[in-house]
């Protein structure tokens, strides 16, 4: 028994996940990453790679899109939901972000309101938490 634990610490596997993981923790849109990432497995060394020192086709996504609905929503300063509700559900270019900012259009403009109240109650929810534990402490 002991010789077969021996042998598994000895061999380590190479950790992989699926390119949409890896594209969702790098922030971009899987459909626009090359196929050679598409179709491959990523292990957490070449994730690690890509993060540090991304490949030129890497950086043009990340500065350029399309972005996923993850980074459109932070850029606009809404809700993922709030982005479905104003109508937009494929992923955009920095250009077509940049264009609802500068338009403004009504549902922009409701859902960054709606997004702000949500974060100013979280703030007193954890404030409030936290002066409870304060005094219970």
């Amino acid at each position: 028994m002991v010789d077969t634990l021996d042998g598994m610490t000895q061999h380590q596997s190479t950790q992989t996940m699926k390119p949409a993981t890896a594209a969702k923790k790098l922030g971009v849109y899987l459909e626009a990453t090359p196929a050679d990432f598409r179709e491959g497995v990523v292990s957490r060394a070449e994730l690690n790679a890509l993060q540090t020192d991304p490949p030129q086709w890497l950086r043009d996504l990340l500065r350029d899109g399309p972005h996923p609905r993850p980074v459109v929503a932070a850029k606009l300063g809404v809700s993922i939901a709030g982005l479905a509700r104003g109508g937009v559900t494929e992923a955009l270019t920095t250009e077509q972000i940049e264009t609802l900012k500068e338009q403004r259009p009504e549902w922009l403009e409701r859902e960054r309101t709606t997004q702000a109240e949500v974060r100013k109650e979280a703030a007193r929810i954890k404030k409030r938490n936290a002066e409870r534990a304060a005094s219970d402490g």
